[in-house]
């Protein structure tokens, strides 16, 4: 297929499973909306989204970005007859399209995608694993299948990409690809919400009928098993034994909000558990929150954590996927064995005793983020990678300078 535009530029389809709230949606968003428009044309592709994930549709049409949805590509384990009719469609647009570049986004995304681009002989094929399915998600044998798979579709890639360098690790480690084949390029974010959200402080407690005088530890993102939301609930019932003012502020919604709800009761906590759902003035609640907690079973780099740093709000996380590369224990946050109740009500409870201490903590990890993950180094480093990838595939390319003057 010969890859081509009508007005000169670049042509990207990058193609996500689904724009569920979350970190992969948003950066993608950035992505499209960011990138130089007189040198690259973008068209965002999404799937569906599944029951009580939230939708960040409305953050992509604020940021000039409409989808193209196709809806049979769905985020499952198995394979269905949608996705077939989802392949045939991704397949068809990018031979109507002809893009220089191909780059998919998460688990669902990536396999229709690179086998519809590999089909269709796009120029240039990505993949980004914003964490992985490895492990922790499935049993063994599906473990090994997976990994199976990933293998066999990696060799359709030009280029992987991961989040963080612990992602990259394993990915190596699973025999996935070599680590010559493997890019790391961090997230971007817009933080100036959350670094400037001291502004905000007092707002989110005066709406909950908090005073000052409580401690607020939160959560937030969707209400899945790999998030482990009940080892947040059970390091509650022990923290709540010591420290009578803590609130526990649960952000995010999912299927399995009941089971939590039915849990926070049997720990006689239910009345010191705040369900939100989903909410969009993130900052007024990191600007108010004592910690942030991260209990997840499995990680990439996840944006609750990063936006509460820049917020100055400690964070507490499990040591799995890419946590330990954004969390320097002791120093910008704390890092606790995964699936330990004891472990994680300990440094929460070391944090709320220790104001001083959660506060140079704060600050430090405010400082970390700020330049690690902007938005401008994101899409510096994506332009970087998409020109070095066209270059060695020998595709003709515009050149920036002689475009500048057709914007």
């Amino acid at each position: 297929m010969a890859a081509g535009s009508v007005d000169g530029r670049i042509k990207i389809l990058r193609i996500i499973g689904r724009l569920n709230v979350g970190g992969p949606a948003i950066h993608v968003v950035n992505l499209t909306a960011g990138l130089e428009s007189g040198r690259y044309q973008t068209l965002l592709v999404a799937g569906s989204e599944n029951e009580a994930e939230g939708s960040m549709l409305d953050y992509a049409l604020s940021r000039g970005v409409e989808p193209t949805v196709i809806p049979e590509i769905v985020t499952a384990f198995n394979i269905a007859p949608r996705d077939l009719k989802a392949l045939w469609k991704l397949y068809s647009l990018m031979r109507k399209e002809r893009p220089h570049v191909v780059h998919t986004h998460t688990a669902k995304a990536g396999l229709l995608g690179r086998i519809a681009a590999w089909a269709a002989g796009v120029p240039v094929i990505v993949h980004t694993f914003h964490g992985h399915v490895l492990h922790g998600y499935y049993g063994p044998v599906k473990n090994q299948l997976l990994r199976w798979v990933e293998r066999l579709l990696a060799l359709a890639a030009d280029r992987l990409v991961t989040v963080s360098e612990q992602v990259k690790s394993d990915l190596v480690g699973y025999g996935i690809a070599k680590a010559e084949k493997i890019s790391v390029l961090p997230l971007g974010f817009d933080l100036e919400p959350f670094l400037t959200s001291n502004q905000l402080r007092g707002e989110f407690r005066r709406e909950q009928g908090l005073s000052d005088s409580h401690k607020l530890i939160g959560i937030v993102g969707r209400i899945f098993p790999i998030k482990n939301h009940e080892l947040f609930l059970a390091s509650a019932a022990r923290i709540a034994k010591l420290e009578p003012l803590a609130r526990f502020i649960i952000v995010g919604d999912g299927v399995l909000r009941p089971t939590l709800e039915k849990q926070a009761n049997d720990l006689a906590i239910a009345d010191r558990v705040v369900f939100t759902g989903w909410r969009r003035d993130l900052p007024r609640i990191c600007a108010d929150l004592d910690v942030l907690v991260v209990s997840s079973d499995n990680e990439g780099t996840p944006v609750s954590a990063i936006e509460a740093m820049a917020a100055s709000c400690p964070v507490v996380a499990t040591r799995v996927g890419g946590l330990p590369d954004l969390i320097d224990d002791h120093k910008t946050g704390r890092l606790v064995p995964p699936r330990d109740a004891d472990a994680l009500a300990s440094a929460v409870n070391d944090l709320l005793q220790n104001p001083a201490a959660a506060l140079a903590i704060g600050s430090k990890a405010r400082q970390s983020v700020r330049q690690r993950f902007t938005v401008q180094r994101l899409l510096g480093d994506v332009d970087e990678l998409y020109t070095q990838l066209l270059v060695e595939k020998a595709v003709n390319i515009p050149v920036p300078g002689e475009l500048a003057g057709s914007v």
